[in-house]
């Protein structure tokens, strides 16, 4: 599996795609916003691809970069239930239902 950082022409989104096979298989998107603020955003693997780890090592891949290049940059994010366990590992509380 292959991480790829895309960085579009809009410099508020970045985001990290998985590729295997010459085909995406997930991504993760992060929002750079006003006042040194990151928001995590979409994440999404493909159905024949989940439970394999693919999520977390994007979640993990797009961290290292945040800590590299935001460090004074504050993190949050919106997930889905089954995101919330891994944000919690990493750190993160709860906020808003």
């Amino acid at each position: 599996m292959n991480i790829i950082h895309l960085n579009p022409n809009n410099q508020e989104i970045e985001s990290w795609v998985a590729i295997i096979d010459n085909q995406v298989v997930g991504h993760v998107f992060m929002k750079i916003e006003n006042d040194n603020k990151l928001k995590l955003l979409d994440a999404w693997v493909h159905d024949e691809y989940r439970r394999k780890g693919i999520y977390r090592t994007l979640w993990d891949t797009r961290w290292a970069y945040v800590n590299e290049h935001y460090k004074n940059y504050t993190a949050y994010a919106w997930c889905k239930e089954k995101s919330l366990p891994l944000l919690i590992e990493k750190g993160f509380s709860v906020g808003e239902i």
